[in-house]
């Protein structure tokens, strides 16, 4: 396989996104945080706003369903910031790296309101030869209609591809696709894994 290009998901590859970081200054007790974030906030919810739906209207309907939690509810979007931690520095370097040899790209299921944020935060997303948001799109990771738009738009060929993601169904959609696939679980894994195809 001759790579030529290289795909990159964000959140949890590049980037250290919890809404932990916020809510643990809210919650005296962490099973009520974890409580929350698995009935209230939940990432089905946040995936919506990923898909293409404002944060106002998500936070408006989430409020309707749980008054009991209007304040915090409010605070996921109007406190988003503190969510976004920091990059992950061993995978930035890695791009760095691969932007040495390849061009590199971004797939990622994102708001198209707090995408800007990360971009302004974190300079490495200069480097990217093009990036495709799900929440600018209207669809989400693993919809293959997404893939195929940023293959489309960049002329790119999905043999000639590394995808790299932290959620297995977004790979093995990548994969049906006929990209060569990595899971990514660690820095360190994923250098292994490139060094195993010799991408560095």
């Amino acid at each position: 396989m001759k790579v030529e290009n290289i795909i990159f998901d964000f959140g949890g590859v590049l980037v250290d996104w919890n809404p932990r970081y916020l809510y643990r200054d809210y919650f005296q007790e962490e099973s009520e945080m974890e409580n929350f974030l698995h009935t209230v906030c939940t990432d089905e919810w946040n995936i919506e706003q990923d898909r293409g739906r404002s944060l106002a209207e998500g936070t408006c309907l989430l409020q309707e369903q749980f008054p009991e939690f209007h304040s915090l509810i409010q605070l996921y979007y109007d406190k988003w910031e503190v969510m976004l931690h920091g990059d992950i520095s061993e995978t930035v370097s890695l791009l760095y790296q691969l932007k040495e040899k390849f061009n590199v790209y971004g797939l990622t299921n994102w708001s198209a309101e707090t995408i800007t944020i990360a971009y302004e935060r974190f300079p490495f997303f200069g480097e990217f030869n093009g990036i495709v948001v799900s929440g600018e799109e209207k669809m989400i990771k693993p919809d293959k209609r997404l893939y195929h738009l940023l293959l489309d738009r960049y002329n790119l060929k999905a043999g000639n591809t590394i995808f790299i993601d932290d959620n297995l169904n977004n790979v093995k959609a990548a994969e049906e696709l006929g990209m060569n696939a990595i899971h990514f679980k660690s820095p360190d894994q994923l250098k292994t894994e490139l060094q195993s195809i010799g991408a560095i």
